[in-house]
């Protein structure tokens, strides 16, 4: 029998949530661009979130040790892709392009995950779902371009956005992988985080020693400190361990749907927190966002 951890709609009720800490985080990474070079701001986030997370699991992974030692290398790739790679693509992105772009960038993840899902491991999505994932593109693209279509044939592109495409497919293969991996990672969600994390922080280590020596620094102030601890609370503990176990439940195209919020929630929090006005192309790309949402993942009736 199913026990209510496994419930789609909880797993559901995760990603939004996940979705919510990641819009923040992009946040974060905008606004402290110029405070925090991306290396540190990737390393000290999850050398922090394994100082609090690893007091509550450093006796199930010993419990756990045969099962993590056979996955074996399979949990250091899920930790090179998952832990250090993307972070520092996305970090390093948010230095050198604008918010527009990285946003219309991670568009892709959705198509990426639904063509790798059918590719990698079989799980084509229904038609219902293509149709889904195309009514909450539309409803994307018209956030983007504020209610005028015209604005984005105006959008121009660097090398900063080959940098946020770079984490998009980076992200996909952690998230394909996880899930076609599934029963070789048998073991409670929250130690299969620590270890990834455990695994993540050593490969983070040599690129922010680089970044030392190059003469890329932070002044640890209480402003600076205070974005590392979102980060590596919400971003990395509450965000990872929700988007990991809806993998499980709901399978990584379907979850990969969820990704359409963040620009809203990025929206939303800019109202809330910066005092940015919502505009009627806000409500009406909000709309198509959650009218796709939930004509893709409404089951089929029989």
């Amino acid at each position: 029998m199913t026990g209510w951890r496994d419930s789609p709609a909880l797993a559901w009720v995760g990603l939004v949530l996940a979705s919510l800490c990641w819009a923040g985080n992009a946040l974060v990474a905008r606004a402290f661009a110029g405070e925090i070079p991306p290396f540190s701001l990737a390393f000290w986030r999850w050398s922090t979130a394994l100082l609090v997370l690893l007091p509550f699991v450093v006796r199930p992974l010993w419990r756990h040790r045969q099962q993590l030692r056979a996955a074996g290398w399979r949990l250091w790739a899920l930790a090179a892709l998952g832990i250090a790679g993307y972070n520092c693509f996305l970090y390093s992105a948010a230095h050198s392009t604008a918010a527009l772009n990285l946003t219309l960038v991670n568009t892709c993840l959705p198509l990426a995950l639904f063509l790798g899902s059918g590719l990698l491991l079989g799980e084509w999505p229904s038609r219902r779902a293509w149709l889904g994932i195309g009514v909450a593109t539309v409803g994307l693209l018209w956030l983007i371009a504020r209610g005028n279509w015209q604005l984005l044939a105006g959008l121009s592109f660097n090398p900063g956005d080959l940098l946020m495409l770079l984490a998009v497919l980076d992200w996909a293969l952690y998230t394909l992988l996880l899930r076609r991996w599934s029963a070789h990672l048998q073991v409670p969600a929250l130690v299969q985080l620590g270890v990834l994390i455990l695994l993540g922080v050593p490969l983070l280590l040599p690129l922010y020693l680089f970044e030392l020596a190059s003469g890329a620094r932070f002044v640890p102030s209480a402003h600076n400190l205070s974005a590392i601890g979102y980060t590596a609370l919400c971003a990395s503990l509450v965000a990872y361990f929700l988007w990991n176990h809806a993998i499980r439940v709901v399978g990584a195209a379907r979850a990969a749907l969820s990704n359409y919020l963040m620009p809203l929630f990025t929206a939303l929090l800019g109202w809330l927190l910066l005092g940015e006005g919502l505009q009627p192309y806000h409500w009406a790309g909000g709309a198509l966002i959650f009218a796709g949402l939930l004509l893709a993942t409404r089951p089929a009736r029989g």
